[in-house]
């Protein structure tokens, strides 16, 4: 790439909510807690600014206050710059929607078009959140250059079963020898290793402004239904393969399965790479502290939190308090989870500040761990 390409990035927090919907009831895809002490905005936002993207906008849709208070400024991301830096962008459209919000990439960039029009970029990286990644956009950027492509779509190596698909829906894509792709199958009747889309798109700005007016007067909104799909014999659609650890979260299992993942060393080692880390708001936490009679293996605590109890195969967020005589197995408890006292408790994801009293036994499954909401108590 160029030293001198100017590139924007552009972070759809919100595209698959309904993916994960218990957990983004109070708030947008990217502000879910991931890993013990990030979100899943922090993976694309951290990607871009490792690849030297030097103004980044974040495309919100509804419920985006604990997103706000998560980037603020954009300082962790070294963002909070006079020229360029983090914008934040409006979640309502102007037109098309009845609920006031955008329905696909198209739609919402049309709504926030005045952004882009002043910005002096050349080049457009797009990136949704459902996917957990660390992935270098300049070598992206370089081939979308080279192979004078219209639109390059980063793909993956997957191994896919039609009948365990979820509520998010998986775009498979059919590429010839050469990379170009020629067609984006939707959910397809399919089992196997495929080529799945990982959500992240390079264009260049003023082929990006061709798309969102075309699709504007036409009254489309969707990049892969009106675009890649429909007009794959038009222009020059090519994928890039991303050869590195990713894992999608498209369900409430995925996301379960996607944490105790990191408990691999291996795992960690791919995702957390010592010349590309992954930023995030810092807090202000003390150590973790053990009791006498604490007991933990196998697990990540993260700051701030209190370890009475027994505590194995866990994720374990900030400011989790365990109690005595508590024992918690294959677990991913978000921040502020209070455990009291003599509980058991197995397969189990809570979210924020869940309260579970003494001596509860609350137990879920590994095919179906149980989600108690945030602020829940049992």
């Amino acid at each position: 790439m160029a030293g001198n390409t100017k590139v924007l990035g552009l972070i759809f927090a919100s595209m698959h909510d309904k993916s994960v919907k218990d957990m983004t009831e109070h708030r947008t895809m990217g502000s879910i807690m991931f890993g013990g002490r990030y979100r899943l905005i922090d993976f694309p936002l951290s990607n871009m600014v490792n690849s030297n993207f030097y103004e980044v906008g974040v495309i919100t849709k509804s419920n985006y206050g604990s997103l706000l208070d998560h980037v603020g400024s954009g300082r962790e991301w070294d963002l909070a710059r006079k020229k360029g830096g983090l914008h934040l962008l409006p979640p309502f459209s102007q037109t098309g929607s009845s609920e006031g919000v955008y329905r696909g990439r198209l739609e919402a960039l049309n709504n926030v078009w005045s952004f882009l029009e002043h910005s002096k970029a050349d080049y457009v990286v797009m990136s949704d959140c459902d996917f957990v990644t660390n992935i270098d956009f300049r070598p992206v950027i370089k081939q979308h250059i080279e192979t004078k492509a219209d639109i390059t779509t980063v793909y993956g190596k997957y191994m896919y079963n039609e009948e365990n698909k979820t509520l998010s829906s998986i775009n498979v894509l059919e590429m010839n020898p050469d990379g170009k792709i020629t067609n984006v199958l939707v959910d397809p009747l399919i089992s196997g290793e495929c080529n799945i889309s990982l959500d992240m798109f390079v264009m260049s700005r003023e082929f990006l402004s061709t798309l969102v007016k075309d699709a504007a007067s036409k009254g489309k909104y969707s990049l892969i239904a009106d675009c890649l799909q429909a007009r794959a014999n038009d222009y020059n659609f090519m994928g890039y393969e991303h050869k590195g650890y990713f894992t999608r979260i498209d369900s409430n299992k995925s996301y379960f399965e996607a944490n105790l993942a990191l408990l691999d060393s291996e795992t960690r080692n791919k995702l957390f790479l010592p010349d590309a880390p992954i930023y995030t708001k810092i807090g202000d936490n003390g150590p973790a502290k053990y009791g006498l009679e604490a007991n933990v293996k196998n697990s990540l605590i993260a700051d701030g939190c209190i370890i009475e109890g027994t505590v194995e195969n866990c994720v374990i967020f900030r400011g989790v308090k365990v109690e005595k005589g508590s024992v918690v197995k294959n677990c991913v408890l978000q921040q502020g989870t209070k455990v009291g006292s003599n509980c058991s408790i197995n397969y189990v994801i809570t979210d924020k500040n869940v309260e579970v009293s003494d001596g509860h036994v609350v137990n879920g499954s590994e095919t179906y761990p149980l989600y108690v909401k945030k602020n829940g108590k049992l």
